[in-house]
């Protein structure tokens, strides 16, 4: 009895064990950050469903059914978007699992977070969208803004020109290749790099990018002074 009792508790150590490795190998094949340039992929990402399935495999790994269920949409809408997604490399295929005769497959985010960038043929649509949410969100912060279709074609056109200063595609996957750094250190590196590695005059034409964009969202702001008393040590 003893003998069983050791051998059950040595077993089950050892299948606990697999389990935080296999767990732990999951988690660190999942990326931390990654840029996205494929216009495909903004278009896919305008759609809320998609956007919450995303969301969902960030989190964990999950079937079209456990999917399906959680979002209450049918198995096949899901599997709809899921090949979508896959397509676009914003969702991969985490692990396969026989359950009686059929073959569960369970799917994750390949990417903790996502970098879209607007500057090479990224989706208006998707950007415009983006924009005038957040222009939206300021109401919530106590600034009523003004949104329009001018403010935020304006603003995408600023967004677009500053992009065009920004990193290379090869520079951004050497920062996102980094090890012993996170999502956040990431982001740090690629502003410094960013900074550091930009001419004297592309320094100038990002500041008058930055200037223009910040009157513009001024201009566009009701009863400005409203804005200053709530930071009143702002000038």
């Amino acid at each position: 009895m003893v003998w069983l009792t050791q051998t059950s508790m040595c077993l089950a150590q050892k299948v606990l064990l697999v389990g935080k490795l296999r767990i732990l190998h999951r988690l660190e094949r999942l990326r931390t950050f990654k840029f996205i340039r494929d216009p495909n992929a903004f278009e896919l990402m305008a759609d809320e469903t998609r956007r919450r399935v995303i969301y969902l495999l960030r989190a964990k790994e999950m079937t079209v059914s456990q999917l399906a269920a959680e979002l209450q949409k049918s198995p096949q809408a899901i599997y709809h978007h899921i090949r979508k997604l896959l397509d676009s490399a914003l969702v991969e295929v985490a692990r396969e699992e026989r359950v009686d005769h059929f073959i569960e497959t369970y799917y994750r985010a390949s990417a903790e977070v996502f970098e879209f960038i607007h500057g090479e043929g990224g989706s208006e649509k998707y950007g415009e969208q983006r924009t005038r949410e957040a222009l939206q969100a300021l109401k919530q912060l106590g600034i009523e803004a003004r949104v329009d279709d001018e403010i935020i074609s304006r603003l995408m056109k600023i967004s677009k020109q500053m992009n065009e200063l920004a990193l290379t595609a090869d520079m951004e996957e050497k920062i996102q290749q980094l090890e012993g750094i996170d999502f956040i250190g990431k982001k740090h590196v690629a502003d410094y790099t960013n900074l550091l590695t930009m001419s004297d005059k592309q320094f100038e034409e990002w500041l008058n990018f930055e200037r223009t964009r910040r009157n513009l969202l001024k201009s566009a702001v009701s009863g400005p002074m409203q804005v200053q008393a709530q930071n009143p040590k702002r000038n």
